[in-house]
């Protein structure tokens, strides 16, 4: 898999509240949520690259979902 790209993202602390609040009742952390909502927004548009990594679905992954460290 790919490296993840890292940016800093500068918000308005009620604009990130709403956000965290949002997240935690999606069981998805800020972070998640925050990329779910571009990827979204891309499909709307029409402008999600077809190369683009699926994302992890929200909560725990299940035992049978998770992979073994490879090292």
């Amino acid at each position: 898999m790919a490296e993840r790209k890292k940016i800093l993202l500068r918000l308005d602390p009620a604009v990130h509240d709403a956000l965290a609040r949002w997240a935690a009742d999606e069981l998805r952390s800020t972070n998640a949520q925050i990329e779910y909502l571009l990827r979204r927004a891309l499909a709307d548009a029409g402008r999600m690259p077809g190369t683009a990594g699926r994302m992890r679905r929200p909560g725990r992954p299940r035992k049978d979902d998770e992979t073994p460290e490879e090292g």
